[in-house]
């Protein structure tokens, strides 16, 4: 069955994610599900930018919601998690610990920083799934699963304990606007994804880390597993998942051209989908420097 290709749309399209503190009514009411459902204590940027066309969002989230519950999509994501974490190490990633207990960070800190690291290591593959799945709704056609699943019973996420706070750039001193803006340029990105933002609360480590994986980033090596995180998704979005919603390629394209062009909507979803496999390549990497990958 044909899968989607990786692709970064151009000109990148306009995107407009609503905060989680502005959404009200309906939207608010998705952004709580969604957590619930994903177990994160975040709304990703990408279902963000998914639900500012309302009918769209709706008719996904109806349909990919049961799918979501799966036990299927649940062991699907953690096991694209061991996967990118084994490959990064062929990285050879810089281990921060000494130099951070040389800074001052207690263990205590560090473990902190890890326990951030692990809500998005754990956060951001099903998120990565739902960009696959929407993009071979819209581009390729119907999933190829079956139509039953059986329900993941009980929590499968982290039992994180540290505030989730994000350093937004008008928080930020000048060294940490720079930073963002010199991820934006490495990373060929629009924006500085939440995970950044989060790891920047604690500013000083974040340049270290930083500083580390830009020496690698975009480099062949990294890219390559970027690239086979994109073909596990693809491949799982294709025919590797159930379908217990009924999601169809038509009702979703419909719903799309709903709110907007089908060819606005789809250059968003392009957008996610290619940035979330080199999100979940580089978290991996910042999980390694801390030691923390088992």
């Amino acid at each position: 069955m044909s899968r989607i290709k990786r692709l970064r749309p151009d000109p990148i399209p306009v995107i407009n994610p609503l905060p989680e503190y502005l959404a009200t009514g309906q939207r608010l009411d998705w952004y709580l599900d969604t957590q619930r459902v994903l177990q994160v204590p975040w709304m990703g940027v990408v279902t963000m930018a998914y639900s500012h066309y309302p009918t769209f969002f709706g008719e996904l989230w109806r349909g990919i919601r049961p799918l979501c519950e799966s036990r299927l999509f649940v062991e699907s994501s953690l096991e694209l998690r061991k996967y990118v974490e084994a490959r990064t190490a062929e990285l050879a990633p810089s281990s921060l610990v000494r130099q951070l207990t040389d800074l001052g960070y207690a263990a205590r800190e560090i473990d902190n920083i890890t326990q951030m690291n692990t809500v998005f290591s754990h956060g951001n593959q099903p998120y990565v799934l739902i960009a696959a799945i929407v993009r071979h709704l819209l581009e390729v056609g119907d999933m190829d699963g079956e139509t039953h699943a059986q329900k993941y019973e009980g929590r499968h996420a982290p039992d994180y304990q540290v505030p989730f706070l994000l350093m937004e750039a008008h928080h930020a001193d000048n060294p940490t606007r720079a930073l963002y803006k010199d991820i934006e340029a490495t990373l060929n990105l629009p924006f500085v994804n939440t995970d950044y933002r989060a790891f920047a609360r604690w500013p000083s480590y974040f340049e270290l880390a930083w500083n580390d994986l830009r020496l690698k980033a975009g480099k062949q090596d990294h890219e390559a597993i970027c690239q086979a995180c994109h073909d596990r998704v693809a491949e799982l979005a294709a025919e590797g998942l159930p379908n217990p919603g009924g999601l169809s390629s038509d009702a979703l394209r419909k719903a799309a051209e709903a709110d907007a062009s089908l060819e606005e909507v789809t250059q968003v979803c392009r957008l996610f989908q290619w940035l979330l496999p080199g999100l979940i390549t580089n978290i991996a990497y910042f999980r390694h420097q801390l030691n923390a990958v088992k």
